[in-house]
């Protein structure tokens, strides 16, 4: 599992020229799902994501989550995060987890998220999204769960 985390002024998903999701102060995190992860790697990423200290307290440094600023998060699903680009010009997915399997962990993910931070926005598994932010810092992580 992949998770590439934004942290954002502001945040918003669209879909057929309507805007379904969108967010102030917080994270834009776009998800990646393969078929070996599972709900325990889910929780771990996101036990992860929800502690991140990557906000700046009163002296500049990076020490205050987003329960501390009282941030918001996006998730945006994005098979593309699992993009093999070994050979040729053209990515193969095979390594992206199966949509009926990618859906359901996304939508574990989400409601695991719920849990903790109070104002969660989504974007459309497997639509056609237009993301937009405007990145703080900018400041960007990547989470994958082969590393943590």
């Amino acid at each position: 599992m992949k998770f590439v985390i934004q942290r954002v002024h502001h945040a918003s998903v669209t879909v057929n020229e309507k805007v379904i999701g969108q967010i102030g102060k917080g994270f834009l995190v776009l998800i990646g799902v393969s078929n070996d992860d599972t709900k325990e790697t889910a929780d771990k990423l996101v036990k992860k994501l929800v502690g991140l200290r990557i906000f700046e307290d009163e002296n500049g440094k990076t020490n205050l989550s987003l329960a501390d600023v009282d941030g918001s998060l996006l998730l945006v699903s994005q098979f593309t995060l699992y993009a093999n680009c070994k050979k040729g010009y053209r990515p193969s997915f095979i390594e992206a987890g199966a949509p009926d399997m990618a859906n359901e962990m996304y939508e574990y993910i989400i409601s695991e998220c719920k849990k903790t931070i109070p104002v969660v926005e989504r974007g459309e598994f497997g639509a056609d999204m237009k993301v937009e932010l405007l990145n703080d810092g900018p400041f960007t992580i990547v989470l994958d769960s082969r590393d943590l």
